[in-house]
């Protein structure tokens, strides 16, 4: 089957990431699977992706059967679930088994590089379970490709410099001096369909780290200081008050304060080598490109995405 004409299934696409999935494959003209629950509650998302093209299959993740038979459908497996479905993967997982078929798995990574990094303990069992996953695929002998994200752009701009306020100060945690790889949505969307159906990427870890998107929140700021003429006093967290509050806060309220200091604070999206096996996406596609920060700033200043509600999908 050539490229272009992978079937694509995509597990949790009426989600904060999958949805950009799904639009991004039926933009590349891929035929767009998406499975959902028979009662899901994004149903305006669904009605979309019909109207697109998609077909929608209605299952649960427990449901082997159902599982195995729209796997018999597609070439390649994108899996976008949330965090409170990670372990429901190893379901998928043992379908693709049974199916037999399944050319390519893409498990739902999309974020830090869980096998490169070591981080507070509540986002450290949450990179365990994926990593489980990961380890299942492996020994199943599943061609994969792992997708290394790093931080969903619009939804850290919000987070970060909260541009729909007027208030004058914005919170900086620990330094501010660390190092993120921040990359808008809509272009993960893009480059993750790209790849899953690239044989180059088969059974390797593909990180979008562009240098045009790697910036410290003081210089996230500044940036933002001069598009818009303002400026802001910064009210600095310690490292250590983020880490009492990961160590305080109850499950899961604990994993995105956790987050925000492995990221923010100790800069983990920047703290280790691409290897030589693995792929770097900016340089590995150059007939795409990556909204670089700048230009994402300016999509805030000029046509505002709308404010991301599911944090830390």
């Amino acid at each position: 089957m050539e490229e272009d004409m992978s079937k694509i299934l995509v597990f949790g696409g009426s989600g904060y990431i999958g949805s950009h999935m799904v639009r991004a494959s039926i933009k590349l003209g891929h035929p767009t699977y998406v499975y959902s629950r028979p009662h899901s509650d994004h149903t305006e998302v669904l009605n979309e992706f019909q109207s697109l093209g998609a077909i929608v299959v209605k299952g649960q993740l427990d449901d082997h059967e159902k599982l195995v038979l729209a796997l018999g459908e597609v070439d390649v497996v994108i899996s976008a679930l949330a965090y409170p479905q990670v372990l429901d993967q190893i379901n998928i997982v043992e379908a693709i088994k049974v199916a037999g078929n399944i050319k390519r798995f893409l498990p739902s990574d999309f974020g830090c590089e869980e096998d490169r990094i070591s981080v507070l303990p509540p986002f450290q069992a949450f990179l365990d379970k994926k990593k489980k996953v990961r380890r299942a695929i492996e020994e199943a002998n599943i061609p994969y490709t792992y997708v290394s994200a790093n931080c969903f752009g619009a939804y850290f701009v919000n987070y970060l410099l909260c541009p729909y306020d007027q208030r004058q100060e914005i919170t900086v945690y620990g330094t501010g001096e660390a190092k993120a790889v921040l990359n808008y949505e809509k272009d993960i969307g893009i480059y993750t369909i790209k790849v899953a159906t690239d044989p180059k990427a088969c059974n390797r870890v593909v990180i979008f780290r562009p240098r045009t998107n790697i910036i410290s929140q003081l210089e996230l700021i500044s940036l933002w200081e001069k598009k818009t003429g303002r400026n802001f006093s910064k009210i600095h967290v310690p490292e250590q008050e983020i880490v009492t509050l990961s160590n305080t806060l109850l499950d899961p309220l604990n994993i995105p304060v956790s987050i925000i200091h492995s990221v923010f604070v100790k800069g983990v999206t920047m703290n280790f080598e691409i290897g030589e096996e693995d792929i770097e996406a900016s340089v590995a596609y150059p007939d795409l490109k990556f909204t670089t920060i700048e230009e994402l700033l300016d999509i805030f200043l000029h046509d505002p995405p709308k404010p991301a509600s599911a944090a830390f999908e």
